[in-house]
């Protein structure tokens, strides 16, 4: 392994000055305009993966953005590794924010800043010069690698289910290394092994025909504003935070002792956790921690709710209609389609017969994802992290979603393994991201090891 660390120490000016090439295209996928940006960002990743020293490597045209992908299968009775990553990046607004160009990557004590450097140019980088650093040395790897890179992640992978579901076969593995996660901190080394699933609804309650004065209707017909507030009541304990749908909980997977007691071993302070963003104090469902309710329980929250006067002054209306929009985030087991009917069918029948209720389901919900912490591809990775680290890593649950690994895992069948470096101040989606140097170092050696270690399993 000597050979390959020094490989790294030694190309490192070479990596940055390639990196600073990936991260200068801006490859905004929600932008229409970046269309020329995009394709030139999957040339380049092209030009990557053959350089690396990948066979078959090629583009695939999707309805949207392409795939690219490569693979080496040299390393005859090992496993196989798919490595996930994503080359499309978010948009750069407000520009004013930022303190140096934002597709300009400037290194500023030890961290690299520029949009992309974490999520995920600079962390699926790191994997391809991995890669390259085996073939280029010992002319193999220790296991079989496949690699994906797809240009939609940041607009939810609109095609990347159905190009995956058409080329099972030619994806096929053991597992999966997504390298587009955080970390708990430099000293605090972390493997997220769970992702939350989503779905998202829009309500509006109707009493009127059109807005009317409350003076003249007011106490005669149903408020619908009352009526909505009333309704959404219904839906979670105000005390206990348990939701009151039917059938809500019956899929759960619930917490094992096991899973309880890596979750309780994270730094935490709930009081830091509530001032650092204003609250004055923790909430949520009774007989969880904040650590198991933000990662590992479903939730139902009341994403903005709307109806009547909202402007300045004073209108004494009786609104016609009132809106909310609700996401229940959910755990494994929890299927998105089966949630979003248990509501509608719920919602519509606690409905007064006063109000017209109508219900729209948006199409951006995602899977839940969960990877055994005994499976042979989570032992790789902890043991691959202590090795660079020098202590064992954490076992974190994300509250948010990346339905991606839900789709790959059901599709294909296997665990996904997400070893991500950044860190939670790397202002992901916002103006002045960064990637810290030392984490792009740790990431080259601990996918290394991650790579020898999964090597034994088979």
């Amino acid at each position: 392994m000597k050979e390959l660390l020094d490989y790294f120490k030694a190309n490192e000016a070479r990596y940055l000055k390639e990196l600073t090439e990936f991260i200068a295209i801006p490859s905004i996928s929600a932008d229409p305009a970046r269309r020329h940006d995009i394709s030139k960002t999957a040339t380049f990743v092209e030009k990557q993966l053959k350089g690396a020293g990948l066979k078959n490597v090629k583009q695939y045209p999707t309805k949207g953005n392409p795939v690219v992908y490569g693979e080496w299968l040299g390393a005859k009775g090992a496993p196989t590794v798919l490595v996930y990553g994503h080359y499309d990046v978010q948009p750069v607004d407000p520009v004013e924010k930022w303190k140096t160009p934002p597709f300009e990557m400037t290194i500023k004590n030890g961290k690299m800043f520029a949009r992309g450097t974490a999520d995920d140019k600079g962390q699926v980088f790191i994997l391809f010069k991995v890669i390259e650093a085996y073939l280029k040395n010992t002319k193999q790897l220790p296991v079989n690698v496949k690699v994906i890179v797809e240009g939609e992640e940041e607009v939810g992978s609109t095609n990347l289910a159905t190009f995956v579901k058409k080329n099972q076969r030619l994806l096929s593995c053991d597992t999966i290394l997504i390298a587009d996660t955080n970390m708990l901190g430099k000293d605090t080394p972390s493997i997220t092994y769970g992702l939350r699933g989503l779905t998202y609804l829009e309500v509006a309650v109707t009493s009127l025909s059109g807005d009317q004065h409350s003076g003249t209707y007011g106490g005669g017909v149903a408020n619908p504003i009352q009526v909505l507030a009333e309704m959404l009541v219904q839906c979670k304990d105000p005390k206990t935070s348990k939701i009151k749908i039917p059938g809500f909980y019956d899929d759960v997977v619930q917490l094992t002792r096991k899973d309880r007691a890596e979750l309780a071993k994270i730094p935490h302070d709930d009081m830091h956790y509530a001032r650092a963003i204003g609250a004055t104090k923790t909430f949520g469902e009774k007989g969880y921690t904040t650590i198991e309710r933000t990662g590992a329980r479903p939730t139902f929250e009341l994403n903005g709710i709307w109806g009547g006067h909202t402007g300045e002054g004073v209108k004494t209306v009786l609104p016609a209609s009132a809106h909310a929009k609700v996401s229940m985030r959910l755990v494994a087991n929890q299927q998105p389609d089966k949630i979003a009917k248990l509501f509608i069918d719920y919602f519509k029948s606690i409905a007064p017969d006063t109000v017209k209720v109508d219900v729209k389901l948006y199409d951006n919900n995602g899977h839940a994802a969960l990877t055994p912490l005994d499976s042979p591809a989570m032992r790789a990775a902890a043991s691959a992290i202590k090795k660079v680290y020098k202590k064992d890593p954490y076992y974190t649950r994300e509250g948010g979603s990346i339905p991606v690994v839900a789709d790959f895992q059901q599709l294909l069948g296997v665990d996904a393994i997400l070893l991500g470096f950044g860190l939670p101040d790397d202002n992901l989606h916002a103006p002045n991201e960064k990637f810290d140097v030392s984490q792009f170092r740790a990431g080259l050696a601990t996918t290394m090891y991650f790579f020898e270690e999964f090597a034994k399993t088979k």
